[in-house]
């Protein structure tokens, strides 16, 4: 490394609020949790296995370890939940790091992956973390709370529609909206032509998604998942997404698959035969149509704002033979 680069344990150290000052057993003793459940719960968050003398944790890290031991002793949760909260908070976590810096890398090196960033440009994004982390953390914390506070008003109506029982499985609408002729265009454009694609893909499906009302609940490079509590709210969207990308010149068009009934909800992701149905519907749509089922078809099927058109029935790998809807908005005379 240059030797006007700034220090890398300087940048870490930081960046995680303190000193690195104790070592896994240190922050075992001091913490009162037994060594075995730190281990747990460092891979839970995602962190790399250290050895017991290296010296890698901060007053922040035993922080953390004394307040999940006295959430355990005050009954809150038991180990087992613990650490299924805390993977998903790795997990999320994880991706959100790793987009913020390549954001800054991006920041440092004018766009261009290949090229090495500064020493300068280094030293300046250095300058503002150390001056401004304090005012990007709070952000984070609002951003959880507006997604907790309505994850949590998503889960009391599921509740109260199923009668005060909570539902092992809810009755929703989820979409897939895949990008046309991707393998292909991944051939053609360099890495950076084609991280600007999917960027602008994904913006689009989530302003559109979030917007409306509904969840994006993951993206995948060329695809992206999403989920809405009504049928109409799912129609709404699969529409506006297959409109917006039409109109977009550096996108190609997208097919949409839609269905409509039970998921498992788990660890913010959803499954079930109707997610897989919904993904086997992006196949059937032509580019920039929308696919629907069914189960969906006969939710829309009164509503004036939709024309739904049946297809011919088809085969469909592990679901058998379906039968396909076209989707459209309602021609006005």
């Amino acid at each position: 490394m240059a030797a006007d680069m700034p220090d890398p344990k300087e940048i870490e150290e930081l960046l995680l609020g303190g000193e690195l000052r104790y070592t896994r057993v240190d922050a075992v003793r001091l913490s009162g949790v037994t060594k075995e459940f730190s281990s747990r719960l460092w891979r839970a968050f995602g962190y790399p296995s250290m050895p017991d003398d290296a010296i890698a944790y901060t007053e922040g890290d035993v922080a953390a370890l004394i307040q999940i031991k006295r959430l355990i002793e005050d009954g809150v949760l038991d180990e087992d939940g613990v650490i299924r909260l805390v993977r998903a908070f790795g997990q999320t976590m994880t991706r959100l790091a790793e987009w913020q810096v390549n954001l800054l890398s991006s920041m440092m090196t004018s766009g261009d992956p290949q090229e090495a960033p500064s020493s300068e440009a280094v030293r300046m994004i250095v300058e503002i973390a150390e001056k401004h982390i304090d005012d990007f953390e709070p952000l984070v914390v609002h951003a959880w709370r507006r997604q907790l506070a309505a994850a949590g008003t998503r889960a009391m109506a599921s509740v109260a529609t199923a009668g005060g029982s909570v539902p092992a499985r809810q009755q929703i609408t989820v979409g897939f909206a895949d990008m046309v002729s991707f393998t292909q265009m991944s051939r053609e454009l360099d890495e950076l032509e084609l991280a600007r694609v999917v960027e602008r893909f994904e913006e689009t499906a989530a302003d559109i998604v979030a917007a409306s009302g509904g969840r994006l609940v993951k993206t995948l490079g060329d695809e992206v998942l999403f989920s809405a509590d009504s049928p109409r709210l799912g129609g709404e969207i699969a529409l506006a997404i297959a409109e917006a990308i039409k109109d977009e010149t550096e996108v190609p068009d997208v097919r949409v698959g839609v269905a409509y009934g039970p998921v498992l909800p788990l660890m913010g992701d959803v499954f079930g035969t109707t997610v897989n149905l919904a993904a086997r519907l992006t196949s059937l749509a032509r580019p920039g149509a929308v696919v629907i089922d069914d189960a969906l078809a006969a939710q829309l099927g009164d509503d004036p704002a939709f024309e739904i058109t049946r297809i011919v029935r088809r085969p469909v790998r592990g679901l058998g033979i379906i039968q396909p809807f076209v989707l459209r908005r309602a021609t006005e005379i």
